[in-house]
């Protein structure tokens, strides 16, 4: 345990969501955590139109089946955009930030 302390580069999750949502790009812990929240957004929607149906409200069907298309719609579109794109690393981000110190390479090509 003391080894993750010493500051050797090791960000956890939750910080790097944090620079996700800060830094610019998208990074992979940010999107499998955008994913989850994709995931728990539709199967809550399906239970509230599976809810629809059973009370045979046609108006209540229509809407929730429009909140549906609105978060497919969203979720293929953000798929489609970070294919065109790419992910960024934490390590970058941090950069970005500057939270991390630059890379040597970086700094040798500067001398």
């Amino acid at each position: 345990m003391a080894d993750n302390d010493s500051g050797d580069g090791e960000v956890s999750s939750a910080q790097a969501v944090l620079l996700g949502a800060l830094a610019p790009g998208v990074n992979g812990p940010t999107w499998t955590t955008l994913k989850s929240a994709f995931l728990m957004l539709g199967l809550c929607l399906i239970l509230m139109l599976a809810l629809a149906f059973s009370s045979s409200d046609s108006w209540l069907i229509l809407h929730v089946t429009f909140l549906v298309v609105i978060t497919a719609t969203l979720f293929l579109l953000l798929n489609w955009f970070l294919s065109q794109t790419g992910l960024v690393s934490v390590k970058n981000q941090m950069e970005e930030l500057q939270l991390a110190p630059k890379s040597q390479d970086k700094s040798e090509k500067n001398e």
